[in-house]
């Protein structure tokens, strides 16, 4: 697998997470949106971990940032 993912699009994911985690574990929220949140939340915590998210690539999506060529940084 190709990664996919930049180092900020990681994060917000994490932090997604551990939101759904507290909001989850304060019971804020509970029920079958929970179950659902809270799947949402592990899909986040792995695709940040591997660096790679499945539905960016039928969508042509990249959030890594490309390295400049020496060519490009002298302009």
């Amino acid at each position: 697998m190709k990664k996919n993912m930049g180092t900020i699009d990681r994060i917000l994911r994490v932090i997604v997470a551990v939101v759904i985690a507290v909001l989850y574990f304060t019971n804020v929220i509970s029920g079958t949106v929970a179950i659902v949140l809270l799947a949402l939340a592990a899909i986040f915590i792995l695709t940040s971990l591997i660096s790679f998210c499945p539905l960016y690539l039928p969508l042509g999506l990249s959030t890594i940032r490309k390295k400049l060529s020496s060519s490009e940084k002298e302009k």
